[in-house]
């Protein structure tokens, strides 16, 4: 007769950890930047805003944030096609926290201060 061990219960999830499950990944927190100051952004644009990251990572990304509900994509029947994506309501939400990402990096990127008086295009609205 087998006696089995009690497992020990997991500790409930940290804050931090919930919202890094939706923002966290190399480049949504980029996406959700260009998205929340931008209504309405086509694939290629955002594309072109994230040279570094490759066509594959960017999808992949964006359907991440769509599944999470922070997106929408539309897609038109059309060829070529088109695809837009646009910030939900709940998207929406992560405005702070972006803002906050955004101004740190900039206090503590090694802007310099020419760079900070032309920050209007890293303002959110």
């Amino acid at each position: 007769m087998r006696r089995s061990i009690p497992r020990a219960k997991p500790y409930p999830k940290c804050p931090v950890e919930t919202t890094l499950d939706v923002v966290g990944g190399r480049w949504k927190g980029i996406l959700l930047f260009h998205l929340l100051t931008n209504p309405v952004l086509r694939f290629g644009e955002l594309r072109r805003r994230v040279p570094g990251a490759t066509q594959r990572m960017i999808t992949l990304q964006l359907r991440e944030l769509e599944r999470d509900g922070c997106i929408t994509r539309k897609a038109y029947p059309q060829m070529p096609p088109r695809v837009e994506y646009s910030i939900t309501d709940f998207g929406r939400t992560l405005e702070p926290v972006v803002k906050t990402l955004c101004f740190w990096g900039m206090e503590h990127g090694g802007w310099r201060p020419a760079q900070r008086a032309q920050g209007s295009t890293l303002e959110l609205k």
